[in-house]
């Protein structure tokens, strides 16, 4: 099963990734994990990247997709794998379909959670709160200006590659509004539906 989540900042892909993680087996590669490893390892690419993320901008497309490419050779993505936070762009798509290709691999469905982005600041003050509260780390990208500047990057660059995958017939709309349960339980849905079809 290989998977793509999209969707703005805060929208709770991490959290169905954990759930789909633990259903089929297979990792979630998560490009803001990814890079946040290679910043705490202080990598070159972490310390390019460190730069761009503290000022709540996004990494070249060239970075993510050497790390990608990097890490869906790895044995454990064999049987497929949860892209989280990437493609990112539209260039960065064509990128992976021509990745896939290359090895004969083929993406089973893109998710959308959908979210009413006014809310979704709301939620990320939640977020951090909460972390606060058990004595975690907030993490740098949920402070509330860094976050809209994170949301604006993601309507001006991210949002295209929605209707890009639309026109496969790959993309699924979720509602992502809806309890965390409910969102798990209507992406489980659809990729049931995949499987009866196979």
């Amino acid at each position: 099963m290989r998977l793509i989540l999209v969707g703005p900042p805060g929208a709770g892909k991490g959290t169905q990734a954990a759930h789909l993680v633990a259903k089929y087996g297979i990792p979630q590669l998560s490009t803001g994990d990814m890079l946040r490893a290679a910043v705490a390892a202080q990598t070159p690419v972490g310390l390019k990247a460190k730069e761009v993320m503290d000022a709540g901008g996004l990494v070249s497309d060239e970075i993510v997709v050497g790390i990608i490419r990097d890490r869906i050779a790895e044995d454990d993505a064999r049987k497929g794998f949860i892209l989280d936070g990437f493609p990112r762009t539209l260039a960065q798509a064509e990128a992976l379909d021509q990745m896939l290709d290359a090895n004969s691999l083929k993406l089973n469905a893109v998710l959308e959670l959908r979210v009413d982005q006014s809310q979704l600041v709301d939620r990320i003050i939640k977020r951090a709160e909460d972390a606060k509260a058990a004595g975690q780390p907030v993490r740098k990208d949920d402070d509330p200006e860094v976050f809209k500047q994170r949301l604006e990057a993601y309507n001006r660059d991210t949002a295209i590659v929605v209707p890009y995958y639309e026109k496969t017939g790959l993309l699924s709309v979720i509602d992502g509004m809806q309890s965390i349960e409910d969102v798990t339980s209507s992406i489980d849905s659809v990729l049931q539906g995949l499987d009866e079809k196979v």
